[in-house]
């Protein structure tokens, strides 16, 4: 190699004195050097996507990317109402921003040039225009080899729908340790799960800390916002999944199956650690509570962890309400729902089964004894049909049956009579819980099934959950959809043989009130010799005193209350749950937080 002359350096001194040369800015915006196709210039942002979740500013690694509300947005489940600002004199241009987005909005443009004396102009707020104001040409766009998130969940094992449908057993088999961290490690920690979970579990927490391997702080932030964790990791409605970032490009993280796998892998001894750790102040006051469901353990719960004497109150032998007179133990067994309500009454809470408030202790009295009462009693009644013909003996309500089910699957009573054809009216959750539960049934005491199920709502309008209508087909179910029930069919003997039904040819009124629009000319007859309704249930106020129904207001048969639960116009009454939003036990669940809340100023207020 031939060495470099000692004067190589002193080169360059000829370009000291002449004059430099510069491009006006003018000139390159006005004759640019186009740019590859796939070049990293600035960013735009499609605003109809963007769910604010804030994935890019989490990953960026320079800092240059800031979450900034706009309060012209509207703050709804699945969004939050915040928009990514730029700062161009930080972004390195790497784009794992784009590789990253949840919701596949953010992209680049091929732009690269842009001029400003002021500073404050190079941070900046995409749109669907980038920095420079300009007519763009796109950039980079993630590819399925870059994007940086896993979009589809780890599979959960469920029981063959042939076994499955010959028992009671547990349909889910719940996640492995490494199955579980897997499917853990998807999460982006958005939040925007938190936000519509009713009662605002913290979710991003419990799922770090599966990863992390440490359940016990897992289980503490269950406890922290929900006193049912061994429950709702069954049976939750899971609407955060349904808000879960990842589901805008892929599969929702499996929120409840991980809360399940902490549960379900936590000794008694941890749970109760943890629970009475939940314990922080002593409360005067004695508290009624009506009703064990869902908002009554929870209310009963938090007033316990606040020191205060809880007394609870329910019609039935067993403790639960829908939860356990309502899911079938192929989804919620009866030992998970013991096991919840046993660390409720470690906290003091003394529950009172078998005893019904208007018949063996008066209301009335319990508001003379107690400092403050809370009714939880929820929908406990099926609603009605009024065709001709509904009142044949071989026409069985849902809610009375899935309460006699339950109590021939603990051994407290006989199987409840059923045929081997039978139909099934509704299409929600509750209405394939009575018809898998007649599957099963059916096949224990015929050795077959025929079940058919007849519903206004046509495959896009079902209110069932998803994996409700799959695992029902899967067993054999007949599903005759949009279709209103006319009148039950009998032979000359009297004998049920069916349901007559017209096509539904509207669900809605203009104004999306539930209005059905039936077409008489389109009629069909669904076969059977037993008809069961799972269309709604109803509520039973009938134990409070009649000086009270005229204080308390009633709309739609729910119980009109503050936002601190308290039933307006009626101090030191509160109610929640079912009875005043309908039916679902996470919300029963946050009504029970919120009541305890609204109890726990109401009490200590009176007490000054």
């Amino acid at each position: 190699m031939k060495k470099a002359s000692i004067f190589a350096p002193f080169k360059g001194w000829k370009y000291l004195f002449k004059k430099p040369v510069t491009v006006p800015m003018d000139d390159i915006f006005k004759h640019p050097r186009e740019s590859q196709d796939n070049y990293r210039g600035f960013h735009v942002n499609d605003w109809d996507k963007c769910i604010g979740c804030g994935t890019c500013e989490d990953v960026c690694p320079t800092g240059a990317i800031s979450m900034v509300e706009r309060k012209e947005l509207p703050d709804v489940d699945g969004s939050k109402p915040e928009r990514p600002a730029v700062d161009y004199g930080r972004c390195c241009f790497c784009a794992l921003c784009v590789d990253i987005c949840a919701s596949g909005s953010l992209s680049m443009t091929k732009e690269y040039l842009y001029n400003s004396p002021n500073p404050e102009d190079f941070i900046y707020m995409p749109t669907d225009q980038d920095i420079t104001g300009r007519e763009h040409k796109a950039g980079y766009e993630k590819t399925e080899s870059s994007d940086l998130l896993d979009l589809v969940r780890k599979p959960m094992e469920h029981v063959d729908a042939n076994e499955r449908k010959q028992s009671f057993i547990e349909i889910v088999r719940g996640f492995s340790k490494e199955q579980a961290k897997a499917e853990a490690a998807r999460c982006v920690e958005c939040g925007i799960c938190e936000k519509t979970c009713p009662a605002h579990m913290n979710i991003p927490e419990y799922i770090r800390a599966i990863w992390e391997d440490d359940l016990e702080a897992g289980l503490n932030w269950l406890y922290q916002t929900n006193p049912l964790p061994s429950v709702c990791g069954r049976i939750c409605t899971h609407m955060c999944e349904t808000a879960c970032a990842l589901s805008n490009r892929g599969e929702a993280i499996a929120i409840r199956w991980l809360k399940r796998y902490i549960v379900d892998n936590m000794p008694d001894d941890e749970y109760e650690k943890v629970v009475m750790a939940q314990v922080s102040a002593k409360g005067e006051g004695k508290v009624a509570i009506v009703g064990a469901g869902s908002a009554g353990l929870s209310a009963a719960y938090y007033l316990g962890t606040l020191g205060y004497e809880v007394d609870v109150f329910e019609r039935m032998p067993l403790v639960g309400g829908p939860m356990r007179y309502g899911a079938p133990k192929y989804r919620l067994p009866d030992d998970v729902t013991t096991h919840d309500i046993a660390f409720i009454e470690k906290l003091g809470v003394k529950i009172h089964t078998n005893t019904e408030v208007g018949r063996d202790v008066k209301f009335a009295d319990l508001r003379k004894k107690y400092d403050a009462v809370f009714i939880a009693t929820g929908y406990p009644h099926t609603r009605g049909l009024t065709i001709p013909g509904i009142g044949h003996e071989n026409v069985k309500m849902a809610m009375e049956f899935l309460a006699a089910s339950t109590d021939y699957e603990t051994g407290r009573g006989e199987m409840p009579g059923i045929e081997d054809d039978v139909v099934v009216v509704g299409s929600g959750n509750v209405a394939f819980d009575v018809a898998r539960t007649l599957v099963r049934f059916q096949i224990e005491k015929y050795g077959k099934s025929s079940v058919k199920m007849l519903a206004l709502e046509n495959e896009q309008q079902i209110p069932a959950d998803k994996e409700e209508v799959e695992e029902g087909g899967e067993e054999g179910i007949v599903l005759h959809l949009g279709y209103g029930p006319k009148h039950i069919v009998t032979d000359k003997k009297g004998k049920l043989t069916g349901i007559e039904a017209a096509k539904c040819i509207r669900l809605f009124d203009e104004n999306n009130r539930f209005a059905p629009q039936l077409d008489e000319e389109a009629i069909i007859c669904v076969n059977g010799k037993q008809v069961y309704l799972a269309i709604g249930q109803t509520s039973d106020l009938a134990f409070l005193p009649e000086d009270l129904k005229d204080q308390v207001k009633i709309e739609r048969g729910k119980i009109v209350v503050n936002k601190d639960n308290q039933v307006r116009g009626v101090p030191g009454l509160f109610a929640g749950g079912d009875i005043i939003r309908g039916m679902d036990i996470i919300n029963g669940v946050a009504d029970g937080h919120a009541a305890a809340v609204g109890i726990d100023h109401y009490l200590r207020t009176k007490m000054k």
